[in-house]
């Protein structure tokens, strides 16, 4: 779930919308941040009212970190044709994670015919393209909304859709489909067609199309422990904490999945195959296929050693003995250097 935390999105959402309605442009925006779902909606709403009537022609795009600012300078003093400006988009740069010398100093007194648009996933405000932009125009970051934003997304895009859907239900639904607002945008059109003809979305619906991201990522964690992989694995479990993930519903995830490889494991020794594994833990075949394949990696003794550890790890935490944090990492360090 997504934490409870002070953003000034909201803020600066509605200046850029004023920005729009009025017509009073700014020489330049910054879109910054984690929700590459925002940052696209942001750009495309910018970038069309930048433009306005003007033709395409008028419209240079700029992408990657490798961009030469006398040529970006140059083409901002070129005079737009037949518009009232010209418009230059700027994406993933690095401008504003590294610095610009040449292009900050040119913001101080750009011309009054160009308008800039950036677009980046990094910023370091102490940096000269920040202060430029932040003098002259209109930043804006990104960032994965709050609780109370992300309930109040999720139930207007149901009711642009006439369908309803409970708190209960969204708490459900993002503890499926995690945070991402990308993936939860696809997961919700998903939803929206299968309850066509229904006014009301429920559990059972989420269960029925959505995708669980999270028991996704944790299979993915799994099968980087099982490889060895300690640097992915731990990749994947700080990605996991940074979407406030709790290390308690990891840690129960990781034992079912040590479980499901043990009984896998003792399933594949009675010569069972993968239709009979999938029936007999409740799994689809393209899931018993995985565990076939990575309980090939462990003997009997490894698999019971790695339940232990996982249950010993789980008392340690709750009687004060160990970090809740922690406790994960020791798991996947110890798992990957047997």
């Amino acid at each position: 779930m997504a934490a409870k935390k002070t953003t000034d999105y909201p803020v600066k959402q509605k200046q850029i919308n004023e920005d729009i309605k009025t017509g009073n442009i700014r020489p330049c925006y910054l879109i910054y941040g984690d929700e590459v779902y925002l940052r696209k909606q942001n750009r495309d709403k910018l970038k069309k009212a930048l433009l306005g009537s003007g033709d395409a022609m008028n419209l240079q795009s700029y992408e990657g970190n490798n961009l030469n600012p006398g040529e970006i300078i140059d083409m901002a003093e070129t005079l737009p044709f037949f518009a009232e400006r010209r418009v230059i988009v700027i994406e993933d740069s690095g401008f504003f994670k590294n610095g610009c010398p040449e292009l900050a100093e040119y913001l101080k007194n750009p011309s009054e015919t160009t308008a800039f648009l950036f677009v980046e996933s990094e910023v370091d405000r102490r940096k000269d393209m920040y202060k430029a932009v932040s003098k002259i125009g209109l930043d804006i970051n990104c960032e994965t909304p709050d609780e109370q934003m992300l309930y109040k997304w999720i139930t207007g895009k149901f009711k642009s859709e006439n369908m309803v859907i409970s708190t209960r239900t969204i708490a459900y639904f993002i503890n499926r489909v995690g945070t991402d607002m990308s993936n939860m945008i696809h997961e919700m059109d998903k939803l929206v067609s299968y309850c066509l003809g229904r006014n009301e979305v429920t559990e059972k619906d989420i269960d029925a199309v959505c995708a669980n991201w999270l028991t996704s990522r944790i299979f993915e964690m799994t099968d980087a422990i099982v490889m060895k992989n300690q640097a992915k694995a731990m990749e994947i479990y700080y990605e996991l904490l940074a979407l406030k993930t709790a290390p308690e519903q990891i840690l129960a995830l990781v034992l079912r999945q040590f479980n499901q490889l043990l009984q896998t494991k003792e399933m594949a020794e009675l010569g069972m195959n993968k239709k009979d594994v999938a029936s007999k833990i409740s799994v689809h075949s393209f899931v018993a296929e995985k565990l076939l394949g990575w309980a090939r990696s462990y003997s009997m003794k490894d698999l019971k050693e790695a339940i232990d550890m996982c249950l010993s790890s789980d008392e340690a935490v709750k009687t004060g003995r160990l970090d809740r944090f922690i406790s994960i990492e020791m798991i996947i360090v110890k798992s990957t250097s047997r």
